[in-house]
């Protein structure tokens, strides 16, 4: 039988809309579009990056209902989570932004836990589409205060993505590679 907390922090992750808003002006230049199935609730900001559209850049700001298919990060559901993306795992540019040893996000990663003074951090993860991820479970936060809190995990976290130089390079990697000429 599910508790009534239960029932309302399901209720507190569902509602989603916010996020929209709340990351616009930090995600400037990255197109917002719901992502309402599976494991995941919020937003993926993204943009194409690369010749062809096959490969996105970009951001996830809302919540992990389910471990499944995140069991690396260790969840406890629901959990407030903001990862940085690169698409597909197998392409190029996420070798190159990602899993190269001097990488853009294994860099960024470095410099944010640096301003970070309390946990949770970004986490990097080389193999996956999800490459830099902070997350924290909801049910740490009071009932009836969840959203409030979210909302202040997102926009700190969006903050150092800003401050890091993460968005405007990853911004400016969409732009350069979209219409640069084949060499």
């Amino acid at each position: 039988m599910k508790t009534a907390e239960d029932r309302s922090l399901r209720e507190e992750v569902r509602s989603v809309s916010w996020i929209r808003e709340l990351a616009r002006p930090y995600l400037r230049g990255f197109s917002p579009a719901l992502e309402a199935k599976g494991a995941l609730r919020g937003y993926r900001f993204s943009r194409p990056a690369g010749r062809g559209g096959k490969t996105s850049v970009g951001f996830f700001a809302g919540f992990l209902l389910d471990a499944r298919g995140y069991e690396s990060l260790e969840p406890a559901p629901p959990e407030c989570l903001l990862f940085v993306f690169v698409e597909p795992v197998a392409g190029a540019a996420h070798e190159r932004l990602v899993a190269r040893p001097e990488s853009l996000f294994r860099t960024t990663r470095e410099y944010i836990s640096w301003l970070t003074h309390h946990p949770p951090r970004f986490q990097f993860f080389e193999n996956g589409p999800a490459g830099l991820v902070r997350h924290l479970p909801v049910s740490c936060w009071p009932e009836g205060r969840r959203a409030h809190y979210a909302r202040n995990f997102l926009i700190e976290g969006l903050a150092w993505l800003v401050r890091s130089g993460m968005v405007r390079r990853l911004a400016k990697e969409g732009r350069e590679k979209v219409g640069s000429p084949t060499p």
